[in-house]
């Protein structure tokens, strides 16, 4: 039986959840409820990545058991869906990372060969947020601009994985947008030409979610349709195959360089149709619908 998991703030606090059937369901009460072993105690979903084949199939367990459960069990309605893992070890994100996103940016030479594979960080605890009118434009910049992207997360402890096993390193997938602050992040009068914490890194400047689908329940992670809207206007539309180096690539590689731990995520890079070619960038009130495929929609809008 398929299921997602979300984190719900009710009752004045976050509650890891079971998405199931167009409810959510605690899974600590739940689980205590109905009889379900190992899931116990209030833990936030970060944890359960710490032995995820473990508390997958006790997950799988709950969730066939839910399926017959009484609606008293779930929350009520109106709980706020919260950014699903609070919080990730780490937040890595894949740069330049699809053929026809590095064309519009002005990559000239956009064979495989010619690219490197790269990434940087993004602060788990203040740059994570859910879905909701939760992000703040950055006050110095005027150039922000917006990327869908799939976020795989980590659920087993890697390093120097192969290729061929890195995709077994994943537990589950998200919906995330890479908020960047196009201006702050050149610096053309330095050696280095780049700042990438502060066109990067900023508060609240990566929206995930609003659910984690577990990497059982997703038919491909290498062919899935992802775009986002502003405002109701289409901006990307493109398909995760359009990717320069594989999700498997990009796990592979990053373990080379260190520990992947459960509960890390990784965003992996995104389309065409981002605002810095024509110029085109985010404002206070605007809306941000970012979907993909098997997952649903993130909807964020931008505050001041």
């Amino acid at each position: 039986m398929s299921f997602a998991l979300a984190t719900v703030e009710s009752a004045g606090r976050p509650q890891a959840c079971i998405e199931l059937g167009g409810r959510y369901w605690p899974i600590a009460a739940s689980a205590q409820a109905l009889g379900i072993a190992g899931l116990g105690g209030e833990r936030p979903l970060v944890a359960l990545f710490e032995n995820w084949s473990e508390s997958f199939a006790q997950l799988s367990a709950l969730a066939a058991a839910l399926a017959k459960a009484p609606a008293s069990l779930a929350l009520p309605d109106g709980g706020r869906v919260a950014a699903p893992l609070q919080y990730p070890g780490k937040v890595l994100c894949a740069g330049a990372n699809y053929y026809d996103h590095i064309a519009e940016m002005g990559v000239t030479d956009t064979r495989k060969e010619a690219q490197r594979l790269f990434f940087f960080f993004k602060p788990p605890r203040n740059a994570l947020v859910g879905p909701g009118r939760t992000v703040r434009k950055p006050r110095a910049t005027q150039m922000f601009d917006w990327e869908v992207e799939l976020a795989a997360v980590i659920g087993k402890r890697v390093k120097d994985v192969s290729e061929a096993d890195a995709l077994g390193a994943v537990a589950a997938y998200s919906v995330a947008i890479d908020l960047s602050a196009r201006d702050l992040n050149q610096a053309p009068n330095t050696f280095y030409r780049l700042d990438w914490v502060a066109g990067k890194g900023q508060d609240t400047c990566c929206p995930m979610g609003p659910r984690l689908v577990p990497a059982a329940f997703i038919s491909d992670p290498m062919n899935l349709r992802l775009g986002l809207k502003v405002n109701g206007e289409t901006k990307q539309d493109g398909v995760t195959s359009g990717m320069i180096f594989s999700i498997a690539e990009q796990i592979a590689t990053l373990s080379r360089i260190m520990t992947l731990d459960p509960g890390d995520v990784l965003l992996t890079g995104t389309p065409a149709g981002v605002g810095f070619p024509k110029k085109t960038f985010l404002s206070v009130g605007d809306r941000i619908d970012a979907e993909i495929a098997e997952i649903g929609t993130l909807s964020v809008e931008i505050g001041a």
